[in-house]
């Protein structure tokens, strides 16, 4: 929490003038019942009208005191608060995309997206409460409580017993609130990662009839949140009607000494009324104190969560390492990779040079995705090293390193964007580039139909077919001519006749060009100058086409499986 508040340094030269702004203005409020008192008292009963003017306009300057220092002190309080959230938002979002892939997962995205909205919306709420009334209201109940002892010391002791159960309130409030909010928090959390995986999986849930049972499991989620906001505002808000009943309790107290006083000549009228005065400013600091605590109960509870992932230390740092000796362009030597439990690669070495082609087979679950991410050091194996242009990935900066890249995920995303931006993402490549890399993608023919590259895209690119999108995201990763093309599982929703296309046009084109492709199926990966097999994390073979026919099981089983469910053809005449 100490790391969020520091985002106040930059501002507080304005924090400090609306400070004295918002002081000058409470004192003059404290101000008020004196000259009131004074008034009934002392001016009154001498019958002089310019006094009572005089006096009047005294009062009429300190309310306008009051209202401009206040006026003035908020609209500065809300200035701040906007923009230390803005700093705050923004250096949040950058760290997240700096986070590791290990740091993510064990934060995880619908907790980061919550801590970048409902939590930095929370800590707004609270810089701005904390000025506006977190300065205001202890003056008013110091202060107020001050000045009942100049009126009459004995009524403001009774009054004053009650102070010791308001900071009793005020405590407890603060304590179980930062608890209580911290539990809601997390409980939205589990509410985001729901409604994320309904809104992604929807047409699943349609076509297989399941809304009904992912609304009830929403709401399960939802009456969790419902439990726990409501156990953490009936705590807060209890504070209000107990303490407003301490003092009410006290106020009572005080009138019912106070006429016996009156009556014996001990305090006279006029202080009666400017007692009673001081009483509801005291009453209305407490209402603020309390507000504050709830607001500051909730802020804080967010401002830890915050602070949690700005804190989080830098990881996958490049570090000094000997280079690769052995002169291949990329390397895996003996690497092993594990995501804190059953191991997703053991031991798995292979050597491609520059220029060559890999394919990456085996089932769902092998290791083909790991593969890649140690490739692009979004985790750094467990043992072993991966070695690219004849380094350690790890002696790397991220974005040298992934600037040697061009990369199709297998969960990869468009924008709602022309499909110029989306092939471009941002990098502002020459047309000549793109459009290179669009016939090279033959994506070329259903652009045009399309409208041309300055056609939009829907969100995640509804408007456009599966094996549309697929040649749209091989026009991104080719558009800026990688020295490594990283293709997985990307042709899945391609035709075989297309699919060949591409084949002929990785051989042809991008000879130069050091290429790994993933692929469930072995027509997609045949003609690579080398095969690798994985197999629960193994590599059980690795050579040509030619040599796994002969030398791996595995292989010939996935060539036998396919060919007879009829791919097998189309894999032999694509040859």
């Amino acid at each position: 929490m100490r790391h969020v508040f520091s985002y106040l340094a930059a501002s507080k030269g304005r924090m400090a003038v609306g400070l004295f702004l918002k002081l000058v203005g409470t004192v003059a409020e404290l101000v008020l019942p004196l000259i009131m008192a004074h008034m009934i008292d002392d001016v009154a009963p001498t019958r002089s009208v310019p006094a009572l003017v005089l006096w009047g306009v005294g009062m009429l300057a300190c309310a306008v005191a009051a209202w401009a220092g206040n006026v003035t002190a908020n609209r500065m309080a809300s200035r701040v608060a906007r923009d230390t959230t803005e700093r705050l938002r923004s250096d949040l979002f950058a760290k997240t995309l700096s986070l590791s892939a290990r740091q993510t997962d064990a934060v995880t995205v619908p907790s980061l997206v919550s801590r970048l909205s409902t939590d930095t919306y929370n800590v707004h709420n609270m810089i701005g409460m904390m000025q506006r009334m977190g300065v205001r209201a202890p003056i008013l109940l110091v202060g107020g409580v001050a000045l009942t002892f100049f009126v009459d010391p004995v009524l403001a002791l009774i009054l004053l017993v009650s102070v010791p159960f308001l900071l009793a309130i005020v405590l407890f409030v603060a304590k179980k609130g930062i608890v209580l909010y911290t539990r809601l928090h997390d409980s939205v959390d589990v509410m985001v990662r729901k409604v994320r995986d309904d809104y992604t999986g929807i047409r699943v849930i349609k076509a297989l009839s399941r809304a009904d049972r992912e609304s009830a499991s929403f709401r399960t989620v939802n009456e969790t949140i419902v439990a726990n906001e409501t156990k953490a505002n009936v705590t807060t808000g209890l504070s209000n009607p107990v303490m407003n009943a301490v003092l009410n309790l006290g106020m009572t107290a005080v009138i019912f000494f106070g006429a016996y006083r009156v009556s014996a000549g001990r305090v006279s009228v006029g202080e009666i009324v400017a007692f009673t005065s001081f009483f509801t400013v005291i009453l209305n600091a407490v209402i603020s104190i309390s507000r504050i605590f709830v607001d500051f109960s909730r802020g804080a509870a967010s401002a830890r969560r915050i602070g949690k992932v700005l804190e989080l230390p830098a990881d996958l740092l490049p570090a000094e390492c000997p280079p690769d000796e052995s002169g291949a362009f990329l390397r895996f030597d003996n690497v092993s990779l594990s995501y804190g439990g059953a191991p997703a690669l053991e031991g798995v070495s292979f050597a491609l040079k520059r220029g060559e082609s890999l394919g990456i087979l085996g089932a769902t679950g092998s290791g083909k995705s790991s593969l890649v991410a140690l490739l692009f050091r979004f985790y750094d194996p467990d043992t072993g090293a991966v070695y690219v242009d004849g380094r350690n990935v790890k002696s790397y900066a991220p974005e040298e390193l992934r600037r040697k890249f061009g990369v199709v995920f297998q969960s990869d995303f468009l924008m709602a964007a022309s499909v110029r931006e989306n092939i471009d993402f941002g990098r502002g490549l020459p047309d000549a580039a793109i459009s290179r890399a669009v016939r090279q993608a033959r994506a070329d023919g259903f652009i045009a139909e399309h409208g041309g590259d300055g056609a939009e895209l829907t969100a995640r690119g509804t408007n456009f077919s599966g094996g549309q999108k697929q040649r749209l995201l091989i026009a991104r990763a080719l558009a800026a001519s990688p020295e490594i093309l990283v293709l997985d599982d990307s042709s899945s929703a391609l035709d075989y006749k297309t699919d060949a296309e591409l084949r002929r046009t990785i051989l042809d084109d991008l000879r130069g060009t050091t290429v790994v492709m993933i692929a469930q199926r072995i027509s997609s990966v045949r003609f690579a100058d080398h095969i690798l097999v994985l197999e629960n994390g193994r590599a059980v073979g690795f050579g040509s086409d030619a040599e796994l026919m002969q030398t791996c099981e595995t292989y010939r089983a996935i060539y036998a499986s396919q060919h007879e469910n009829g791919e097998g053809g189309e894999c032999r005449a694509d040859e």
